[in-house]
């Protein structure tokens, strides 16, 4: 135990990078002591689900597994609204079932091991479902993933904002992606090289890779529960714990008295726009390729390099001013989006330039990134130790039924066109803009 704390210490002192390491900001003063671990493995955590997420993102690896394992369309055009709203709409429900319990880490632990179990059962399905049979396997055992997902979101805001200091916590999550952007790089470039160092092609269409794939990230996600289950959590406040309806509909009218976080919820609805726009940029993308995309690997490369490149400087910007990087991260999609719609204007065949594309796609990917790490910071900021859970729970639950509405994009695309979808989220991504800049700050 003492060694650990050690090595806690010693990777703390080294990515607060200041004299001002031992800072204890907006967290119980019997917390302080512990700071150093609880960042640590919270770190830890976090860099393994990160990588578990990039190498089953849902709108890039299980779509191309579906699509290469010859599922049904249908199916694949479920699996984005349904990760992205099943893991944010029963959140209000959650966070008042937690609310009663002291320790709230657990409530992480469970939905981690929840959402390793799902992986590890679609690689059942994988090899040994075809079709139908495999999409709707894959479609139910994802929702359960997600409902897992949204557990693990209300825990861990709660969880951070009572174990590590302001003006640390953006630092982490910054850091998380930086790391999981550096080894989804490796993956990446090595499902890109090796293959074709042996003379075939890239990987990216074999039952048994995916397979493999989905079954090392289920491994992640159980290594991730053993880590967070040693974060050293104080006792938070139980007030408020109830019958989960009930107290649910009353947090609800938060957002008619508290001006701040309607102002929050408000600017990061808008800014949706930063996520819906990558699948819509990678549909025009491989419309205007001459062979076909850019491939599965080359996809995870751009995703991993943003990751690599941007998480620690968006997460230590953030905790200076996290309402600044939410607004500079809707100004970067606002600008990838008007350059893309320009280049099809003009000359649309360039859009499958590789070279071209695989910028276009990192630019987004880094704006992306900027919109998630200022989001969270400034929620978990903005919030109190008593009404933390509640306020992530109401804003989650509000972006999950907007993200239900995107399904009205894929309508907009089949009537008028991809471009058309791009200036509507480029309307979006410009009130963001106008929107988080005059968020009040909390830092």
């Amino acid at each position: 135990m003492a060694d650990r704390q050690q090595l806690s210490e010693r990777i703390y002192s080294a990515m607060a990078e200041d004299e001002d390491a031992r800072v204890c900001r907006d967290i119980p003063e019997e917390a302080c002591n512990d700071q150093p671990l609880a960042f640590t493995l919270q770190l830890l955590s976090q860099i393994l689900t990160k990588i578990g997420d990039a190498l089953t993102s849902s709108r890039l690896v299980l779509a191309w597994m579906l699509s290469s394992l010859g599922a049904p369309a249908v199916y694949i055009a479920m699996l984005v609204p349904l990760r992205e709203s099943l893991s944010l709409l029963p959140q209000l429900f959650v966070a008042q079932a937690m609310r009663v319990h002291p320790l709230r880490k657990f409530f992480w632990v469970g939905g981690s091991i929840g959402q390793g179990l799902c992986l590890a059962l679609m690689v059942v399905a994988v090899l040994t479902l075809q079709g139908n049979a495999l999409g709707l396997a894959v479609i139910g055992l994802l929702a359960l993933f997600s409902l897992s997902r949204g557990v693990c979101s209300v825990a861990a805001k709660d969880v951070l904002g009572k174990t590590v200091s302001k003006s640390r916590r953006g630092r982490l999550g910054g850091l998380a992606a930086s790391a999981s952007g550096a080894i989804t790089l490796a993956v990446a470039g090595a499902l890109l090289l090796v293959p074709l160092l042996a003379g075939g092609e890239p990987a990216g269409g074999n039952r048994w890779f995916f397979a493999a794939l989905l079954a090392g990230c289920a491994v992640l996600w159980m290594l991730a529960a053993a880590v967070y289950a040693g974060v050293p959590e104080v006792a938070g406040a139980t007030e408020g714990g109830g019958n989960a309806f009930t107290e649910a509909i009353r947090s609800v009218g938060l957002l008619r008295s508290d001006a701040d976080l309607r102002h929050f919820v408000i600017a990061r609805a808008l800014l949706v726009s930063t996520a819906f726009a990558i699948p819509y940029l990678v549909v025009m993308i491989q419309q205007n390729s001459r062979e076909g995309g850019l491939g599965f690997a080359a996809l995870l490369l751009a995703e991993g390099l943003a990751g690599l490149l941007s998480g620690h400087l968006w997460g230590r910007w953030s905790d200076s001013a996290s309402e600044k990087v939410m607004a500079a991260a809707a100004g970067l999609s606002l600008v990838l989006m008007l350059a893309t719609l320009m280049l099809n204007a003009v000359h649309a065949p360039w859009l499958g330039y590789p070279p071209l594309a695989g910028l276009l796609l990192f630019v987004a990917a880094v704006a992306h990134q900027g919109a998630r790490i200022g989001r969270k910071t400034y929620l978990v900021d903005m919030a109190g130790s008593d009404n933390r859970a509640s306020y992530t729970a109401v804003s989650n639950t509000v972006i999950g039924l907007l993200l239900l509405s995107g399904g009205l994009l894929g309508w907009v695309d089949a009537t008028w066109g991809t471009a058309m979808v791009l200036l509507l989220l480029s309307l979006l991504a410009a009130a963001a803009v106008a929107s988080a800049w005059r968020l009040r700050p909390v830092n």
